[in-house]
């Protein structure tokens, strides 16, 4: 499984956690006791539902034990645990008021079994929330693909790296309709400003390039692959007058309410 650090994925701190916030903001709950944040990664989403709800019991879980070592880190005052979002909960498990998620669940297979199995820890009237990328066909996913897959590339990748697991709305919709109170679905474009190609680079070598990255055997061997896949960006974003590039990232809401 590939590895996750804490210190890339917080280089875009701000931008990464902007959904976490407005997902939060859209909870109709007003005073939830338990809320967990699943795939809570260094702490900065779980910091947002803290306050948000400043009188609620917090807890974020993680399979990465470095995410949750810097999440602890730095807000010492949450519980902290270390799991799988695949296997989440246990039977001793209590229900939550509010089960929270922000951009973890695409790393998630099964959303078909996942999704219900979560929501049957809800508490009545509480919320299942959550937020994931919606733009696996946009150029940089799609480059990735297509570069691996070239005959300089093809050998280091025999199979194709865990990628993303997201559906349309009416996925989500079909799967927790026949569950839910109510349903709240949306999707917001983000249009990010980086500095440059480089910049986005950066931003996937924090997720989605990881599996990629991984796979291949020395740094060498990365650097070249990063050096032939920034070649391939470069058309698809080109910089406005001050050199810096915009960069669109579609991502997918939804929040269903336990009857």
């Amino acid at each position: 499984m590939p590895s996750w650090n804490s210190d890339q994925y917080l280089k875009f701190a701000n931008e990464r956690t902007q959904p976490a916030t407005d997902l939060a903001a859209r909870i109709a709950l007003p005073a939830p006791a338990r809320v967990i944040d699943l795939g809570c990664g260094p702490g900065n989403s779980t910091a947002v539902l803290a306050r948000r709800w400043p009188a609620a019991g917090i807890t974020g879980l993680d399979s990465s034990p470095a995410m949750i070592a810097a999440a602890e880190k730095d807000h010492p005052h949450f519980s902290w645990l270390t799991g799988d979002i695949a296997t989440w909960p246990d039977p001793t498990t209590a229900a939550y008021d509010v089960i929270f998620s922000n951009a973890a669940y695409q790393w998630v297979p099964d959303h078909a079994t996942l999704l219900p199995r979560l929501f049957r820890c809800v508490t009545p009237g509480g919320a299942l929330a959550f937020q994931v990328p919606a733009n696996f066909d946009a150029p940089p996913h799609r480059l990735m693909r297509e570069l691996a897959a070239t005959p300089a590339w093809r050998t280091h990748f025999p199979t194709a790296p865990r990628e993303w697991h997201t559906h349309a709305p009416a996925f989500y919709y079909d799967t927790l309709a026949p569950l839910a109170a109510h349903l709240d679905l949306w999707t917001t474009d983000y249009f990010h400003i980086l500095d440059g190609v480089d910049g986005i680079i950066e931003w996937y070598r924090g997720t989605g390039l990881r599996p990629w990255l991984e796979a291949l055997p020395d740094d060498a061997t990365r650097n070249q692959f990063l050096a032939d896949y920034r070649a391939l960006l470069v058309p698809y974003f080109p910089p406005q007058p001050d050199g810096r590039v915009l960069f669109p990232f579609h991502r997918l809401f939804v929040i269903a309410y336990a009857k």
